[in-house]
């Protein structure tokens, strides 16, 4: 009963003191605030940032291999071929070359251009991916109504499209798009399927050419037959046309284990019958392992930086505490006449400097756990707050009260009790 209530008086004389001081214990609580509070929100965004990537990865496919068309640096702005067509990339028997690897188990084609997708009298310069029905799961595209088109649409080469999330909110803002016409170039296709929002983060309004949200799917066969072999880009006032079979293949591996020997055997037969540098290979599993390190490092910078804002506030409780002692000889010198252990003053200075250190710590973490809600809701940038971050920036700034007020603490218990009573 006696520990309870020796622990009770010396928080209320140390309340009582700071509270005599009140501006300069304000000025010193604010350095743990913001220390505290940068901790939390500085790894909040950290969090969110890898969680993007890694999402953005994950929707590739972990047993996914991705073969891309490539435009070599020696072909910019130099046509390989007459008429000032620039033929390059994946063909269609490299598409075909690379089923007889055994270790893998799916694979589509694509092929993909910039059109304006018209509605009627509305219109959005969309992302046309023409495919192959297997596409749809290898990356695991997910309806929200609808149907996916299947292998009768591509061996019939039926006109039929399935649209992103939005795109259908671009061309049908009043809502429906089921079953509905839209039209692409002079090509008219009946919409079956409405993808599900696949959007990471509510931010930005730019539409990136690689947002499926904004993507119309179209059998390849229907799509062959009716743009052809050629890409036409007007860029700068000039058209450029441009050959290429197929702009990416996709491949899924049976097994985890199965992915490296795969990619090898995938390089090697590429590099037969192409000589030129003009595809390249990505393996989702691999930049996710390569996700996850990155986020450990960006952590422990991220965190070591803001911890330089809480060893800040630390120094500061230290400087007020050195100062107090200065300031109160007389008062200890006096608690010592009258009885009073190095021990217990000790335990009074003590407990003042974690005072100060846990208020900081309390009113950091609020305000760490508010500031990523607003970066969120002001940039559209996705933070994650973690369990373990507010735990441990509390742990952090009450330890630092322990560390830096224990020196003033005991300098202040080995002040000679005659000496300080003749301080003036």
């Amino acid at each position: 009963m006696m520990l309870p209530i020796f622990f009770q008086r010396n928080l209320e004389v140390g309340l009582k003191s700071l509270w005599h001081r009140r501006l300069r214990s304000l000025l010193t609580v604010l350095g743990i605030v913001f220390g505290v509070a940068s901790v939390i929100a500085m790894l909040a965004i950290g969090e969110g940032a890898s969680y993007e990537a890694q999402q953005r990865i994950k929707q590739m496919g972990s047993l996914n291999i991705i073969v891309r068309s490539v435009k070599p640096p020696a072909e910019a702005g130099k046509s390989s071929q007459p008429m000032g067509i620039d033929k390059y990339g994946l063909l269609k028997s490299d598409f075909y070359r690379l089923q007889t690897i055994p270790s893998l188990r799916q694979s589509a084609q694509l092929r993909r251009t910039r059109e304006t997708v018209w509605q009627g009298e509305w219109s959005f310069p969309g992302q046309l991916v023409l495919t192959n029905p297997s596409y749809f799961q290898l990356v695991s595209l997910s309806l929200a109504s609808g149907r996916l088109f299947n292998e009768n649409d591509y061996l019939y080469r039926s006109n039929v499209a399935v649209l992103g999330a939005g795109l259908i909110q671009k061309l049908f803002p009043l809502g429906g798009g089921l079953g509905e016409t839209v039209r692409v170039k002079r090509n008219y296709y009946r919409v079956i399927g409405i993808l599900s929002d696949r959007s990471i983060s509510g931010g930005g309004s730019t539409v990136s050419a690689e947002n499926v949200n904004y993507e119309i799917y179209i059998p390849l066969s229907t799509g062959m037959s009716q743009f052809g072999e050629f890409i036409f880009k007007n860029e700068g006032g000039s058209v450029q046309r441009e050959w290429v079979e197929l702009h990416e293949i996709v491949m899924k591996a049976g097994r985890e284990s199965d992915i490296p020997a795969t990619v090898s055997l995938i390089s090697a037969e590429l590099k037969r019958s192409h000589k030129a540098a003009d595809y390249e290979i990505m393996v989702p599993l691999e930049l996710l392992k390569q996700a996850e390190q990155t986020k450990r490092i960006f952590n422990i910078v991220l965190g070591s930086i803001a911890a330089i804002s809480l060893l800040v506030g630390g120094i500061g409780i230290m400087n007020i505490m050195l100062a107090s002692v200065m300031e109160r000889i007389r008062e200890i010198g006096l608690r010592r006449a009258l009885g009073a252990r190095k021990r217990d003053i000790v335990i009074q200075f003590l407990s003042e400097a974690v005072i100060l250190s846990a208020i900081g710590g309390a009113i950091g973490v609020i305000l760490g756990i508010f500031i990523p809600a607003l970066v969120t809701r002001a940039t559209g940038m996705k933070t994650i707050v973690t369990v373990w971050s507010p735990i441990l920036a509390f742990a952090i700034s009450a330890a630092i009260g322990v560390i830096f007020g224990f020196y003033p603490a005991r300098s202040a218990a080995e002040l000679d009790p005659i000496t300080a009573l003749r301080n003036e």
